[in-house]
């Protein structure tokens, strides 16, 4: 875990309490990525257990995505102002206890609902998370290794989720993939009980933890920090109502679609005019302004709308197309995952040595290949060993891209603004997320074979231009 150990047995008392809290924080973050890759494979049983549509699975998807990409814009902000400690553990608790009400949903409406306060607990842990391993780890030697830990513990949380989440509907259902959560959450509240989230005793330890806090939460020095909650919700309401345009467009519900993209443009404008009065904007203008920022946000977009579109529409055709079990269909999607545990630290010995751009060249290049290969694999029927090239390619080229383009946006952004470029990257690749399941689905609806195919093609042409705009602007 590039080099830094978690072991607690025989450390001193100090150094076991940020040992248990730094493991703490990265179940935290494993947890709210597991939840969003864990559902995939459950979707066919979600929709026969609750009597619903693609549609209805896309919400049950989306309903977290939306929230927690749109809060994520605002999630510094809120752990600067009300202590990232506070804000990180209280997130972990309503996740917890919502995930718990999850499993217990009668209903479509309420499991969507409660995805969406998933997504907001989500968005109040993330960048907490970060701001609090930054106040542990002062020194940037050790800070450096501690997130390596952090990431590699969270970044598990992609290939576990498929084969977890497999396992446990072919066991109990899909209401088991939620109950997972809740010890989870137990766990993460009582390794990061006490004193050991908080920062290191001294003037100077204190001071330090500050700076570097505010550094990775939100560039911005904490404590102060206004949020114009106005603002916030209107950026949900665009998104969420550009989503509802987007999958009801796909069910060919064409006065509703028009309705939400009436109302979507509406909103758009209600945003601008609140953005323009602001003296706390939601979006930072100065980092807008950069094209290689805006190059690379693009390109986080274009991965994940890729990654998690693709997550949505192939378990359905693996389940009802090929007739695989759940617990298979998460086995099959290694190809695809393992990439994520295996590739990142050898993308980070690329960075360092090369530069952020090869690798996130190649990786849009490696994404492109593997949608359109799986999307020939899909169309022409062919055997699993195709597929898996295609999701082998797919993974790959996602963890060579991810780990690169947060060096590069940060690069690239203006100074003073490198916390708020990260954030940024995360809201806009979390967007990314949900417009990909939005459209990937709507496309799988006109058939489970002809559909997939073309919402793979729709990835790789995206992946494709991303890299296009990514090689002319960075």
């Amino acid at each position: 875990m590039g080099g830094m150990t978690l072991s607690i047995v025989g450390a001193p008392p100090r150094a076991r309490g940020r040992a248990a809290a730094l493991l703490g924080v990265s179940l935290g973050y494993f947890m709210v990525l597991l939840d969003m890759t864990v559902l995939s494979v459950a979707e066919p049983d979600l929709a026969a257990s609750l009597r619903t549509s693609i549609a209805g699975l896309q919400w049950a998807t989306t309903g977290y995505t939306v929230v927690f990409g749109a809060l994520l814009l605002s999630g510094g902000a809120v752990a600067d102002r009300y202590g990232a400690d506070r804000v990180f553990r209280a997130g972990v608790a309503v996740f917890a206890l919502g995930s718990l009400l999850s499993a217990l949903a009668p209903g479509l409406g309420v499991l969507v609902g409660l995805r969406a306060v998933l997504g907001a607990a989500g968005a109040a842990c993330v960048p907490a998370s970060m701001a609090v391993i930054a106040r542990l780890y002062p020194d940037p030697g050790e800070r450096t290794r501690a997130v390596a830990a952090w990431a590699a513990i969270s970044g598990a949380a992609v290939a576990a989720g498929p084969v977890a989440g497999g396992a446990l509907v072919d066991l109990a259902g899909w209401r088991a993939i939620f109950l997972v959560n809740v010890p989870i959450g137990l766990l993460v509240l009582a390794l990061t009980a006490g004193r050991g989230l908080r920062a290191p005793h001294g003037a100077r330890g204190a001071a330090a933890s500050r700076a570097a806090a505010s550094g990775a939460a939100a560039g911005s020095p904490g404590g102060e920090r206004r949020i114009d909650w106005a603002a916030q919700l209107a950026a949900c309401a665009v998104l969420a109502l550009l989503t509802d345009a987007l999958i009801a467009a796909g069910s060919r519900s064409w006065a509703h679609a028009a309705g939400a993209a009436v109302a979507t443009a509406l909103a758009v404008r209600g945003f601008a005019a609140l953005e323009r009065r602001s003296d706390a904007p939601v979006l930072n203008r100065t980092l807008l302004g950069s094209g290689g920022v805006r190059a690379g946000l693009a390109a986080g977009a274009a991965v994940s709308f890729t990654l998690n579109g693709g997550l949505f529409v192939l378990p359905l055709l693996l389940q009802q197309g090929r007739h695989l079990s759940a617990a298979v269909s998460g086995l099959a999607f290694l190809p695809l995952t393992l990439p994520f545990v295996v590739n990142p630290p050898l993308t980070g010995r690329i960075v360092a040595r090369v530069g952020p751009r090869p690798p996130i060249l190649a990786g849009l290049a490696l994404l492109a290949a593997g949608g359109g290969g799986l999307a020939w694999a899909v169309g022409a029927g062919a055997g699993y060993g195709w597929l898996a090239v295609g999701l082998l390619l797919t993974g790959t080229g996602v963890a060579l891209v991810l780990p690169a383009l947060a060096a590069a946006v940060i690069a690239a952004a203006p100074a003073g603004t490198a916390g708020a470029a990260g954030g940024l990257l995360n809201a806009v690749r979390q967007t990314g997320a949900t417009l990909g399941v939005a459209v990937m689905g709507a496309c799988a609806g006109l058939g489970t074979v002809t559909g997939t195919a073309l919402s793979l093609v729709v990835a790789a042409a995206l992946c494709g231009l991303a890299a296009a705009w990514f090689a002319l602007r960075s």
